[in-house]
């Protein structure tokens, strides 16, 4: 199960449209739709002009910064005509960038999803390599690895990534002398203060099922820390959810809830609402992808700065790090040729800068860090995104586990419901998400399988 970055939404293997997280036809029979972005112009001849098509989703959000970006492009490269077509979100959209690049069909540069759906694109076949292009020296690794197929590189970063772990409230921390823990013990004796101090100590909402997930798919840095190989075995069909480490995710879940630190409306509260709860203090922990944080600014911005965030906490101090939700990539087809190639290049050089982060950071709303060295947050952003991109700083976080393996399950909300309200166990749910997992592993023909 994949959770999308920007709309907090769950979406099935497949589907994932940049989760936690923007990712991005040209018009025709898919239903797509053209935008042409106006930009500043020089004298050059006409003839000297050459026109690229920039295929992205048709998310709101995807929308507004494709124009932002476009616009800003032209007016640093007058000879270049941009225009922006879109696709649909989720399987439909994922099909339609398939299709396009099966028939030869695809607009000169598109954005797509990074991690395992990219890999599926057959990229040798349909894809540009960028591996020697300056930029890609500026990548951030853990985003790299996930555009990486071979030894090549094949994409820039379109947007931020986002960091899995525990939102919480940092006034209540401070009212009650609490430190930031780094191991799952030094988090269940903050539960117990908490606790005894009447504030719920962790929030669930399970009313929005998805939300049920993330001990499981934030645990990740803690599994890969454990176990480097773990998702390359993983794939192989060679480690299992129920056996160590990966059964501690549904552990944790577990124990949270035997502990009595869930709010009592856990069952029916929705994600805006435990974001409202946060925010008030009501309760101190929410465990949650980053991405929320504008949500949260919208629902309490008078509150949204007494949040924080930090890693889900595992058993070593020492490994403690962030799971991240990479950002989707900006790829050059292999039908890209001639002078719109060298176009195309240009533009996706341009992604993959400063220039860009900029533009996004006054675009859109921060929720996560970015992955280009040498770019910076505005210090407007919300403490709990400084607090992620810490983590990324210091080379703390590993990628979750849908962008280094291609195996997932549909029914992994609905299995983290019944554990963290104790309706099954963790070895329980762990066993029957083995067994979620094999239909479509199957169905991908993965070897091992």
């Amino acid at each position: 199960m994949s959770i999308s970055k920007r709309t907090g939404t769950v979406l099935l293997a497949g589907a994932l449209a940049g989760v936690f997280s923007l990712s991005a036809c040209s018009p025709g029979s898919l239903g797509s739709s053209t935008t042409e972005a106006t930009g500043t112009t020089t004298g050059s001849a006409a003839a000297e002009n050459v026109s690229i098509t920039y295929l992205v989703d048709n998310g709101e959000n995807t929308a507004l910064l494709a124009k932002a970006q476009v616009a800003a492009f032209m007016k640093a490269n007058p000879t270049i005509k941009v225009t922006i077509d879109t696709r649909p979100q989720g399987t439909d959209g994922d099909n339609a960038v398939k299709t396009k690049l099966a028939t030869g069909d695809m607009a000169d540069v598109f954005a797509y999803n990074s991690g395992s759906l990219m890999k599926a694109l057959d990229p040798a076949q349909n894809l540009l390599p960028v591996t020697s292009e300056a930029w890609v020296a500026n990548l951030d690794d853990s985003f790299k690895g996930t555009v990486t197929v071979g030894t090549e590189v094949y994409g820039a970063p379109n947007g931020t990534a986002t960091g899995g772990g525990v939102l919480y409230n940092r006034k209540v921390y401070a009212d009650l002398g609490l430190t930031v823990p780094k191991t799952w013990a030094e988090f269940k004796a903050n539960n117990a203060k908490i606790k005894a101090a009447g504030i719920d100590p962790v929030i669930q909402s399970y009313a929005d099922t998805w939300t049920s997930q993330l001990f499981v798919l934030a645990d990740f840095n803690n599994v890969a820390k454990v176990q480097p190989d773990w998702a390359e075995k993983y794939t192989a069909n060679q480690a299992k959810y129920v056996d160590e480490p990966a059964i501690r995710g549904f552990q944790r879940l577990e124990d949270v809830s035997k502990s009595g630190y869930l709010n009592k409306n856990f069952a029916s509260m929705k994600y805006d609402q435990a974001l409202v709860y946060l925010a008030a203090g009501k309760g101190a922990h929410y465990p949650m992808i980053t991405f929320a944080i504008p949500n949260l600014v919208t629902a309490d911005a008078a509150n949204a700065e007494n949040i924080g965030f930090f890693a889900l906490p595992g058993d070593d101090a020492a490994t403690a790090g962030a799971t991240l939700w990479l950002p989707g990539g900006v790829y050059i087809p292999t039908t890209t040729t001639g002078a719109k190639l060298d176009a195309a290049k240009k533009f996706q050089a341009w992604i993959a800068s400063k220039e860009n982060c900029d533009v996004y950071a006054a675009t859109v709303a921060m929720d996560g860090a970015f992955v280009v060295k040498g770019c910076t947050m505005p210090d407007s952003v919300p403490q709990a995104v400084k607090d992620m991109q810490a983590y990324v700083d210091a080379g703390a976080s590993t990628p979750a586990l849908e962008f280094v393996s291609p195996v997932k399950g549909p029914n992994l909300e609905k299995i983290t419901v019944e554990v963290g309200s104790g309706i099954a166990s963790a070895a329980d749910g762990a066993k029957r998400y083995d067994e979620d997992v094999k239909k479509q592993a199957q169905q991908l023909g993965l070897e091992g399988w």
